[in-house]
């Protein structure tokens, strides 16, 4: 049996060909969350949060510490329905930049998929 971190790996992979051209050019901030250390955003979303590139915000161990403090268990308990009840959420997050510490208030649509039974979050992020 393949390691978590194999499979999440390959399925990093499988999602950044899979989803390429809607990553590359939708005018939404967008991110794919398979836990802490696998998780891949577009340009929109690392900007969006003060990073340099996809891939600066693909290296903080800690996504969680973006959203502010009272919106991370909302943030966690959409992603734990995504996760146990395969429910699609639409969620009000404020988000932390952390180049000037602006506040960033957002509407994310997290919906759940699949890949060969390894269970993730697709989310798309609006400015409100």
């Amino acid at each position: 049996m393949e390691d978590s971190k194999e499979v999440h790996e390959e399925l990093l992979r499988w999602a950044s060909g899979e989803f390429r051209d809607i990553l590359e050019d939708s005018a939404q901030a967008i991110y794919i969350y398979v836990c802490d250390r696998h998780k891949l955003c577009n340009t929109h979303f690392s900007s969006l949060l003060g990073y340099s590139s996809p891939e600066e915000w693909a290296m903080k161990e800690e996504m969680l510490s973006d959203a502010t403090d009272e919106d991370q268990a909302v943030l966690v308990a959409a992603y734990k329905k995504a996760m146990e009840e395969k429910i699609g959420s639409s969620i009000d997050i404020s988000w932390k930049n952390k180049e000037n510490g602006d506040l960033i208030k957002t509407n994310v649509i997290l919906v759940p998929l699949s890949y060969k039974g390894e269970l993730f979050a697709l989310h798309f992020i609006t400015k409100i």
